[in-house]
């Protein structure tokens, strides 16, 4: 029996997958969503089925918990007869600080290193503690693995991580690059090893991962070296409404201007720039591609501003890994967005990086799009961060019946 339950916790939601590692298989999946709040609801899918909605009240996560239980167990839309087949839990933690660099079984001292790095992920590890709590509730004897988005980027050296300010902000609160998506960046990366048939610790990489969230990772010989996102995931490329990198000074000046205080400036950075703000329209490309082919320019303008912030780091780790082997695109733009990829690519063939135009119409495959005669190869790979979790959960309890 190898069924791993994989939970990623948001603050009023508990997405979940089950997957039958013997032959890496989604059983089933789904979200409890509005927990705490009027009209809680659960939708869950046993695949090959229709999914199923219900009504039902979800005070809490604990209650939510149980219910996946229930959805997992019914008779009608169930995949397991009881808990018992669940070998193992593997949860999504957001911020894993300097504390780790791997993969971790969950006791005592990992929920309190979690919760240490609750002030450096203030959005996100709390409802990561109140998954973990939850499940251990509903399956208090069945083992718990914490897999860190920040874990892969600790192999970042000192040089690429440090910010330039008093090092004593370092050594007192951390202060420093973390990076994101590292999850994700490293599935990818690993993906794109097989598909060029060489060891993953012989190859120089960029991944992009490009969503509502995105940011760019370097990885050479299977480390991550840098990575575009920092001490928060608001760093590095515009997004879907987070500006990304700006002049500091900027902030200031808004905050005078506007008679702003920090609550406000922090949700205008985080919830009301990046391709929203710079369009007026959305921050889901679809709807920026109509508004720009109806002639909108500001929303031509934020998807080019996007595609060349996407550029310039590709740019810049072509210099830190000097040269590459191949270059990623994957989650949700990355991987079904050919005009996004094609305008990233454009003048890029003076480093060996040329796609193949009908190929880059594909969406959602995995798929080889270079040229026949690119030096590095362009490819698509979709990501599966649940696939990856339940991976590095196996590998940390496979003793299984």
């Amino acid at each position: 029996m190898y069924n791993i339950l994989i939970l990623n916790a948001g603050s009023s939601s508990l997405k979940y997958q089950l997957i039958d590692m013997t032959n890496e298989t989604v059983l089933a999946k789904g979200l409890c969503d509005r927990i705490g709040i009027e009209e809680s609801i659960i939708k869950h899918t046993k695949t090959g089925s229709q999914t199923q909605q219900i009504l039902i009240d979800m005070p809490d996560h604990t209650v939510a918990m149980a219910q996946i239980i229930n959805a997992l167990t019914g008779k009608e839309n169930g995949v397991i007869s009881d808990m018992s087949e669940i070998c193992a839990v593997g949860h999504r933690v957001v911020h894993g600080g300097e504390k780790f660099y791997d993969s971790v079984i969950i006791d005592q001292s990992v929920m309190a290193a979690i919760e240490d790095c609750i002030e450096l992920a203030p959005l996100h590890n709390p409802a990561n503690i109140t998954g973990i709590k939850a499940c251990k509730r509903v399956m208090p004897d069945t083992p718990n693995v914490a897999v860190f988005d920040t874990a892969f980027h600790q192999t970042l050296k000192k040089k690429a991580f440090m910010y330039a300010l008093p090092y004593e902000y370092y050594t007192k609160y951390g202060i420093r690059k973390y990076g994101f998506h590292g999850t994700s960046h490293k599935y990818v990366a690993q993906r794109a090893a097989k598909m060029l048939g060489r060891p993953f610790n012989e190859l120089k990489i960029i991944t992009c991962h490009l969503g509502n969230g995105s940011s760019v990772c370097a990885i050479d010989k299977g480390k991550s070296v840098d990575t575009s996102m920092g001490f928060t995931p608001l760093a590095g490329l515009a997004m879907g409404t987070r500006s990304g990198t700006i002049d500091p000074a900027v902030i200031f000046y808004i905050m005078r201007k506007e008679n702003m205080d920090v609550q406000q400036i922090d949700d205008l950075l985080n919830k009301k720039s990046g391709v929203l703000g710079i369009s007026g329209v959305s921050s889901d490309f679809r709807d920026l591609h109509d508004a720009a082919d109806a002639g909108n320019e500001r929303a031509s303008l934020a998807i080019d501003m996007f595609c060349y912030r996407v550029k310039k780091y590709i740019s810049e780790y072509l210099g830190v890994l000097n040269g590459a082997d191949a270059l990623v695109f994957t989650a949700g733009i990355g991987e079904n967005n050919a005009i996004v990829r094609r305008k990233i690519v454009e003048d890029l063939d003076f480093f060996g990086i040329e796609i193949d135009q009908t190929l880059n119409k594909s969406r959602g495959a995995e798929l080889d799009i270079s040229t026949a005669g690119a030096k590095i190869r362009t490819l698509v790979i979709p990501t599966n961060e649940e696939l990856a979790i339940a991976r590095e959960t196996l590998k940390l309890c496979p003793n299984q019946d």
